[in-house]
C-alpha cells in the first residue's frame, strides 16, 4: 500500500499514518469524555440541505458511545409550500403567525416531510434512528404564547422519559418541534426552544445549534470562540448580537441553566460537530455558564 505524505508549516515532512496517530490522540481524550453522556444537537431549516454531513456525524457519535438527540426545523421548506399552496404568509416579531390552515401545512412538512426523510436517510446510512414530535408521549406541554400568533407555542414542561429510554436502548431521537396545548391541540413552536428546553431535561452535556452563520462575532466580523453569560447579554445590550441571533441567544441562555455548555457552528461547514466536539481549537462559539474570572 502506498502511503501518502505532506509537509508541516515548518517543512517537515510527515506521512498519512502519523497525520491520523495525530488526530486519534486529540480526539481520544474527548470520545472517552463523551460516552454515555447526551448531546442536542439543533439542525436549523436553513440547513438542511446538509443534512446528510450531519446525519453522518450523529451516527459516528452514536457508534463512539455518545448519545445523540436531534431536534429539527424546517421553515425554508414550509414557506416552500405555502407559497406552493397559496396560503399568505404573516410574521409578527419575527415569528409565524399560525393559523388553522398554516398549522396543518406546518404539521405536514415538519412531520411528513422533515422528520420521516431525516429518520430514512439516517436509517439508510446505518443508524438506528426513531422519529418523535412533541405531542408523543406528552414530551412537550406547551400553552398558547400569543393570541395574535394563532396556535404558536410556549413550552411549559418537557417529559423526557421516552427520549431517555429510546436513547438507552441505543436509538438516536429525530424530534419534530411541536407541542401539545393544554385542550390536546397542536402547537407550533420555535425548533431553539424546544431544543433548549429538552437539553435541560435531559441534563445534556452539551447543547449545539447548527446554524446558517459561523458563530457569534464581533463588530469586525472576527468570531468569539467563548461566551459567558454575562458577556452574551452584554453584547445583545451593546447591539452586536442582533435581529434573529437574539432568540437563539435567548434559547442558549435559557438552557445554561441545566446544561453546562451550549454551542452555536456552522451546519454548512462539512462535519462540523466532529471538529466542534473531538478538537483542540472547536469550531463557532461556545457559551458556558457564569461569570468569567478576572486575570491575575
Amino acid at each position: 500500500m502506498a502511503i501518502a505524505f505532506s509537509r508541516t508549516p515548518d517543512g517537515d515532512i510527515i506521512s498519512d499514518h502519523h497525520l491520523i496517530a495525530e488526530v486519534l490522540r486529540e480526539a481520544l481524550p474527548y470520545i472517552d469524555y463523551l460516552k454515555g453522556k447526551i448531546l442536542v444537537i439543533k439542525l436549523g431549516g436553513s440547513t438542511l440541505e446538509h443534512q446528510q454531513v450531519v446525519l453522518q456525524d450523529i451516527i459516528w457519535l452514536s457508534a463512539l458511545g455518545a448519545r445523540p438527540v436531534l431536534v429539527h426545523g424546517g421553515g425554508p421548506y414550509i414557506n416552500e409550500w405555502l407559497k406552493r399552496l397559496q396560503i399568505p404568509t404573516r410574521f409578527e416579531n419575527g415569528l409565524r403567525v399560525t393559523d388553522a390552515q398554516t398549522l396543518e401545512v406546518v404539521r405536514m412538512v415538519l412531520l411528513g416531510q422533515v422528520n420521516q426523510g431525516l429518520v430514512l436517510m439516517a436509517s439508510q446510512m446505518g443508524g438506528k434512528a426513531i422519529g418523535l414530535c412533541g405531542t408523543d408521549a406528552g414530551l412537550v406541554r406547551a400553552r398558547i404564547a400569543d393570541e395574535r400568533l394563532g396556535f404558536v407555542g410556549e413550552v411549559e414542561e418537557v417529559d423526557p422519559t421516552l427520549v431517555q429510554v429510546l436513547v438507552e436502548q441505543g436509538y438516536i431521537p429525530i424530534i419534530a418541534p411541536l407541542g401539545q396545548g393544554p385542550d390536546g391541540t397542536c402547537l407550533n413552536i420555535n425548533a431553539d426552544v424546544v431544543a433548549a428546553h429538552l437539553a435541560g431535561a435531559l441534563n445534556a452535556e452539551k447543547l449545539i445549534f447548527l446554524s446558517n452563520v459561523v458563530g457569534i462575532c464581533r463588530p469586525d466580523g472576527s468570531l468569539i470562540s467563548e461566551l459567558t453569560e454575562e458577556e452574551a447579554l452584554r453584547l445583545i445590550d451593546e447591539g452586536v448580537i442582533q435581529g434573529g441571533m437574539i432568540p437563539k441567544v435567548a434559547a442558549c441562555l435559557d438552557a445554561l441553566r441545566s446544561v453546562p455548555r451550549v454551542h452555536i457552528v456552522d451546519g454548512r461547514e462539512p462535519h462540523v460537530l466532529l471538529r466542534e466536539l473531538f478538537t483542540d481549537q472547536g469550531a463557532g462559539t461556545m457559551i458556558v455558564r457564569g461569570t468569567r474570572q478576572p486575570s491575575a
